[in-house]
């Protein structure tokens, strides 16, 4: 256990952070998995844009790695060029 006021002020900060990164993490590979199991290619263009946005921001708050998010939209897009 921590013996300092902000060791311990850390630690509850970086719980909080690491639950709201795992949230948000989540809900962007939820959102990837839903989109790649569409099948209209008008629903997934509509859709594109709000995941390529959520993947931004995650690699803006460096939860995934901007090459993670670049490889992605990268094939979210081809996989909706295919439809």
């Amino acid at each position: 256990m921590a013996n300092h006021k902000s060791a311990q002020k850390r630690i509850r900060s970086n719980d909080t952070k690491r639950l709201r990164n795992k949230y948000q993490h989540k809900s962007a590979r939820n959102a990837v998995r839903k989109l790649r199991s569409l099948s209209d290619k008008k629903e997934a263009a509509e859709l594109l844009p709000s995941v390529a946005a959520m993947l931004d921001k995650l690699a803006k708050n460096n939860v995934i790695h901007k090459n993670k998010a670049a490889n992605l939209k990268s094939g979210l897009q081809i996989s909706i060029n295919k439809l």
